[in-house]
């Protein structure tokens, strides 16, 4: 039983994971490149929203959207998911923001731009195919953070919830049984651990 919740939560977790990463990369990207490539106006009303999300703590900024989400449909899910979405692309956004003003200037660009490139062109072309590799690890690490994120808010009570199981939901039901019964924490344990330490190795 312990065993067949522990594989059904690694479909909830990977779920969240995979979706909040999918969001936030589109996101990120997108206002990375409008933070270069677009008008004067919306660059800075891009960087200034940026900034404004770093001043919230991650952790503390997902549980108020949690908390104040009009709907707990699926078992919380879809609360969690967008939770952690508005909280993880800023990262991103900054770490494209920098990489694709780096690569603005270098000679490929400018050479497609003499050409008669369109700033469309040369983003889809040249600058975001430069960014795969970058953008592919830093996902993997996120995609750890994100996991045990998702596990945190669980485990507190705010996350995903019975009877849909979560590493997170399984650590904290199985602290009442930790004296008579201590594998039933220590599986959803072990296997969150090495979920988040294979994921940070992948992605260094």
């Amino acid at each position: 039983d312990v065993f067949a919740r522990v594989a059904y939560g690694a479909r909830t977790s990977l779920l969240v994971g995979l979706s909040v990463q999918l969001i936030a990369l589109t996101v990120g990207v997108a206002v990375g490149v409008f933070s270069v490539f677009g008008p004067s106006w919306l660059r800075q009303a891009l960087m200034r929203l940026t900034d404004a999300m770093f001043a919230f703590p991650d952790i503390l900024l997902a549980i108020l959207i949690i908390g104040v989400w009009p709907s707990a449909a699926a078992n919380r899910v879809v609360p969690v998911i967008m939770a952690l979405s508005i909280t993880a692309w800023p990262g991103v956004a900054r770490l494209v923001k920098n990489q694709v003003a780096t690569l603005k200037d270098r000679e490929f660009v400018v050479a497609a731009k003499a050409l008669g490139g369109s700033d469309w062109y040369v983003v889809t072309r040249h600058v975001l195919p430069h960014l795969t590799g970058v953008l592919m690890a830093i996902s993997m690490v996120d995609l750890a953070g994100t996991i045990l994120a998702e596990s945190s808010l669980s485990f507190l009570g705010i996350g995903v919830t019975a009877p849909v199981p979560s590493w997170g939901n399984m650590i904290n039901d199985a602290r009442a049984y930790f004296s008579s019964n201590p594998m039933m924490i220590f599986w959803p344990c072990l296997i969150l651990s090495l979920t988040i330490f294979a994921l940070n190795f992948v992605g260094d």
